[in-house]
């Protein structure tokens, strides 16, 4: 019997035409991409490849649910830049995934999904487990490939890599489960993997004589900088223009916290800071953005974005360009190469905004002051509802804490080199006006697809792709429900992560829209939880409880001492006041209308 593990095979794929299984192609293939790490639950319909994943130097991580498998998948990709891969058993342990390969497709990661289906001679027949599994992700996948014929095994499985990285985002590879087994010659593909360019020429020029003409230009780096490894780039045009920097919204990592330059996030809970620099735009660089709708909605009570500005579009997919809003000029291109043909083209240039840099930059450095100082004052919302809730917390003994002072406390005691995943909810939402990163491949969320019980799987994917980084998920007590099981994974396979869960005792999103929109009448938002510190400590981890704001930032710190020095998973708890910030959905919710006698009273 052969026990050679990951770690001890060599990842080297066969060449050249040869006699093997269907099995053994599609493992080589994989070998051939690159691929070390699969996540997903075994089962009986890939076991023949499973049973030479190790010899090919290939770990099955196994989950405890397939959601999960795949959120980790994704935050692999994230990290890594690498395909994720997930797997389960057909029909059931395939639809399990269908959540988390949606969130992938929105973040524009790399995930292969591998689909094993039912049986050739059994489909149609209403079999076990037998589902029509491609219509199941036909909307969140760039390519599926359905492995017709098992000598076409090795095409299909090398189309679905390469098409992952090519078009930006998750591959469906659906095989029926007999077609593993058999004889067949052929031949593993060589990887094939798209050169970018930065765009054509006429749109590089147009753009670079607006710039050229802009007064106040505005970069908004976005995800493609942050898959393009393309923040020096970001940076050095913009020491070029004197333009301040906005992430777009969720990826705060696409630019360093501590240059002067950067002005903080856009959307949901964002910085005020970069909502009043993009107002005064002229001329704004979407580098690497699709400027998704969500992500450029009026906040804190401002309608920020500017009008009247040019929109210079640079993304490497040439639907998304022009698609939300109105642009002068679209750039179908790499954000890197992008920044690099433009910068070479205003590099000897005078430009209009040269002559009012120091002006800008103290405007930049204002701003960001401004609104510093009012983070460190907004130590609790102000809403009459949170106000309520403060005083009935107070009547409770004062164990609760303000998340907003949670939240900075937390920011503080961030370690270096940190990567954080932050669940949908209100807390969560929240942060985004408190977390900072200064290097690319640091912060992961669900993007538009808003799903429940996301940050902790995707942060033990993101754990397995970077080791020797700290690991830390948000989450509120209502999505810590859905996810929180996959702290077995951790336990059992040694992925250390830190998770901080918001216990706030409700869904706090959608309790505010009833707060705002329903007279306070609440249905369904209220949870009874048992504590989440003891919950992990049954299944293997270490829990903390904070009730105590002094006691937040030493308790991270010591919760990733122990991950990254003693292995350990560590759950902090944290008791936090039912306060409730801005509405989420405000712009999809109106003051309800009712005709009928019996729900008159319900206005």
């Amino acid at each position: 019997m052969n026990t050679s593990t990951p770690q001890q095979a060599q990842q080297k794929a066969v060449t050249g035409v040869q006699k093997m299984t269907p099995s053994e192609a599609f493992v080589e293939t994989m070998v051939a991409n690159g691929v070390t790490n699969i996540f997903g639950i075994m089962g009986s319909a890939f076991m023949d490849a499973m049973d030479i994943f190790a010899p090919a130097g290939i770990r099955l991580i196994p989950v405890v649910h397939e959601q999960g498998g795949a959120h980790m998948a994704d935050g692999y990709a994230r990290v890594s830049g690498r395909h994720g891969v997930v797997i389960g058993q057909n029909g059931p342990g395939i639809s399990n995934c269908v959540t988390a390969i949606a969130a992938a497709y929105w973040a524009h990661s790399p995930v292969v999904m591998i689909t094993p289906e039912t049986g050739t001679m059994g489909m149609g027949l209403g079999g076990f487990q037998e589902a029509n599994q491609l219509p199941m992700f036909q909307e969140f996948t760039k390519y599926q490939g359905h492995v017709n014929n098992p000598k076409r095994m090795a095409e299909y499985t090398a189309r679905c890599f390469d098409r992952a990285l090519s078009e930006i985002g998750p591959t469906q590879l659906n095989i029926p489960r007999d077609y593993f087994y058999g004889e067949i010659e052929t031949e593993i593909p060589q990887p094939q993997r798209l050169d970018r360019g930065a765009g054509g020429e006429k749109s590089l020029n147009e753009a670079a004589e607006l710039l050229a003409t802009a007064k106040f230009p505005v970069i908004l780096s976005g995800g493609g900088v942050v898959m393009a490894d393309a923040v020096e780039e970001c940076k050095a045009l913009a020491e070029r223009l004197g333009a301040p920097v906005v992430n777009s919204y969720l990826h705060n990592d696409s630019f360093p916290a501590s240059h002067p330059l950067w002005a903080g996030p856009l959307g949901y809970q964002g910085s005020k800071a970069a909502m009043k620099l993009i107002a005064q735009a002229d001329v704004v660089v979407a580098l690497g953005s699709r400027l998704g709708p969500f992500g450029t909605l009026p906040q804190h009570g401002m309608d920020y974005w500017p009008k009247e500005a040019k929109i210079i579009q640079i993304d490497a997919d040439n639907k998304m360009l022009g698609l939300v809003k109105k642009i002068s000029v679209g750039i179908c291109g790499d954000a890197k190469a992008a920044a690099v043909a433009l910068l070479e083209r205003l590099q000897d240039k005078q430009l209009a905004s040269d002559s009012t840099k120091e002006a800008r930059a103290k405007t930049i450095a204002d701003e960001k002051a401004a609104w510093e100082k009012e983070l460190d004052e907004w130590t609790h919302e102000k809403d009459a509802y949170s106000l309520d809730m403060i005083e009935e917390a107070k009547k409770e003994g004062g164990k609760y804490l303000h998340p907003r002072q949670v939240l900075r406390e937390l920011e503080k005691a961030m370690p270096e080199d940190v990567m954080v995943s932050t669940d949908i909810g209100n807390i969560n939402s929240v942060a985004n006006s408190y977390l900072r990163f200064e290097k690319p491949r640091s912060f992961f969320a669900p993007m538009s697809f808003g799903n429940c019980g996301y940050a902790l799987p995707t942060i033990i994917g993101a754990k397995v792709a970077a080791p020797d980084r700290p690991a830390i998920a948000y989450a509120g007590d209502g999505a810590w429900g859905m996810s929180m099981v996959e702290i077995m994974t951790c336990v059992r396979h040694d992925i250390p992560v830190t998770a901080v869960v918001f216990h706030n005792r409700q869904w706090g999103a959608e309790k505010k829209n009833q707060v705002d929109f329903y007279n306070r009448r609440f249905v369904a938002g209220e949870l009874d939880n048992q504590s989440f510190a003891e919950i992990a400590k049954a299944m293997g981890a270490t829990g903390f409880v904070v009730d105590k704001l002094e006691d937040v930032g030493p308790t991270l710190k010591k919760a990733v001492d122990m991950q990254m020095n003693e292995g350990k998973t560590c759950v902090i708890e944290i008791m936090c006041t039912r306060e409730l910030g801005d509405p989420f959905r405000r712009d999809a919710l109106s003051k309800p209308v009712r005709f009928l006698d019996k729900y008159k009273d319900y206005v």
